[in-house]
């Protein structure tokens, strides 16, 4: 077990982000972020990405993530980035992203089961579960598909604080930023900024 500080970045990451709680893709973009002494990444290493596949229950603990398995992750968080800010931008998206992301649903086709809870019957489409680390990049990846093509994709914005580079789902149109700590960071700046201008 390697022995890490991350308090800063795991304290900052814990802060609530508004759309995580719905989107697992809009989590996942945001395991890269900025603080002030530079870039943080939760996904660094087989290990990171194994917890976090198994804390966001889309990989079963007994099951291990290899390098190969990582880099796809990792390679389908980047593109989904990419994909938000083609969608921010109303640009088309590069073809290879758009193509990371149907690759990953591709790996592991979902088959259409029916499940019945407390509320009564629903739809619950089960990926294909030979190989657990693709059919967790293809929930991933239609979580994605769900998030841009929904309702809620006009609510999806990228945070205003200085390379923050983190995506949430905007609940007013005011809001700017993903998190206080970020609002106050900037407010914190933006106060510095007039003491040294006068």
């Amino acid at each position: 077990m390697r022995a890490v500080d991350h308090e800063a970045p795991v304290h900052l990451h814990q802060l609530p982000v508004p759309g995580e709680e719905r989107y697992l893709s809009l989590a996942l973009v945001n395991t890269r972020f900025t603080l002030s002494h530079g870039q943080v990444d939760l996904l660094d290493d087989t290990e990171a990405g194994h917890l976090w596949l198994v804390r966001h229950e889309l990989l079963p603990d007994r099951v291990t993530l290899n390098g190969r398995q990582l880099g796809r992750l990792l390679g389908l968080r980047e593109a989904l980035r990419a994909l938000f800010e083609a969608y921010g931008a109303r640009v088309r998206p590069a073809a290879e992203d758009l193509a990371t992301l149907n690759a990953a649903l591709a790996a592991a086709p979902s088959t259409p089961r029916l499940a019945w809870s407390a509320d009564g019957p629903h739809r619950a489409d089960e990926p294909d579960s030979a190989n657990p680390a693709a059919a967790a990049l293809s929930l991933l990846a239609e979580d994605a598909a769900d998030l841009l093509t929904g309702a809620e994709a006009e609510q999806l914005t990228e945070c205003a604080a200085q390379g923050c580079a983190r995506w949430f789902l905007r609940s007013h149109g005011a809001r700017r930023w993903c998190t206080t700590k970020c609002g106050n960071r900037v407010r914190a700046a933006r106060a510095y900024a007039a003491r040294k201008a006068r």
